[in-house]
């Protein structure tokens, strides 16, 4: 199938680095904002302003969305829905139900198939937290994010008027976590499970004061939790921030029997020296779902919910059965 991707940063480029694991995949062209020719690339994919998109929808089977979601995916994913079948990874939770209403809009309108919220969480983290639902009905739902670096909680500082560049990472707080693994099952807030760690590099002269604070009360991505800002130089960044490790794990904790005697949990985690190169192996599974669900005609928008495990690997069904199964 012929990929394209908008947006060359971290997770644009982890997507064509992995392109090559998948034999019946071809990135086409990489879309930018930029100027094409200040981009240097590691693959034959052609670079193009994204002023030009809309010229290319003839030759792009999936078109895969690389932007944030601060500002971004909100607006380019129901926009390109109506040209392209289109992948995106949009991660704020709160106002997935609101994107998934312009998105499918926009799809079903012009005969294409979109998929929201793709990556781990949300994306497989959703996937194990409705399993565990749906086989211990009786329990509690905990997930935990980190000790790792958030791609759009970064990206959310890196808009911010006079910010040159940011990390922020993710810390899950111990007492919680070994608090469910005792088989209890309190209600926690957001601030009691997590705490947010902000490293950013500012232009000369920027009110460090106001940027702290503009971080602080960010709505969805930092009010809710404990949230440091430290503010370094260029160099520091780039010597000690330089990776984006993350992961992160769901919890059920449930009961069952007549008298909720018996404890159980399911636990899923994962532990990635990379959450860009992780997340674009899960986007280009889901771009194959995309083109096998565009080619049955089944159009609109879709989450992780709506795809059979089967659309997202190149294999056939035999073999699943013989092997996986």
């Amino acid at each position: 199938m012929r990929l394209a991707i908008l947006g060359y940063g971290n997770l644009g480029r982890g997507i064509e680095a992995n392109v090559a694991l998948n034999d019946d995949m071809e990135l086409k062209y990489i879309f930018t904002r930029r100027n094409p020719s200040d981009i240097k690339t590691s693959s034959n994919a052609k670079v193009v302003c994204s002023s030009e998109i809309e010229t290319y929808k003839d030759d792009i089977d999936v078109l895969i969305l690389c932007g944030g979601s601060a500002t971004d995916l909100p607006e380019q994913t129901p926009k390109y829905a109506k040209m392209f079948n289109v992948v995106d990874s949009f991660d704020t939770h709160a106002k997935i139900p609101e994107h998934f209403d312009k998105v499918n809009s926009s799809a079903i309108s012009c005969d294409k198939v979109a998929i929201i919220s793709v990556g781990w969480d949300p994306g497989l983290f959703s996937l194990n937290r409705m399993i565990s639902n749906a086989i211990l009905p009786k329990g509690c739902d905990y997930t935990f994010w980190g000790k790792g670096i958030s791609q759009g909680h970064s990206d959310a500082i890196r808009r911010i008027e006079g910010v040159l560049d940011a990390r922020q990472y993710t810390i899950p707080i111990d007492d919680a976590i070994n608090t469910i693994k005792d088989g209890k099952t309190p209600e926690f807030t957001a601030r009691q499970m997590h705490r947010r760690e902000c490293f950013v590099v500012v232009e000369d002269g920027a009110d460090k004061a106001k940027i702290e604070q503009e971080i602080k009360t960010m709505p969805n991505y930092f009010e809710p939790y404990d949230t440091s800002v430290h503010f370094i130089s260029e160099e520091e960044l780039k010597q000690n921030h330089s990776k984006i490790p993350h992961g992160g794990f769901v919890i059920r904790s449930g009961q069952t029997g007549f008298n909720f005697e018996n404890k159980h949990i399911i636990e899923y985690n994962l532990k990635l020296d990379s959450n860009p190169h992780f997340t674009s192996c899960v986007l280009l599974a889901y771009a194959r779902a995309a083109y096998r669900l565009y080619q049955e005609k089944d159009y609109g928008c879709k989450t992780v919910f709506d795809i059979a495990p089967k659309y997202l690997i190149n294999k056939n069904d035999d073999f699943l059965r013989k092997t996986m199964l």
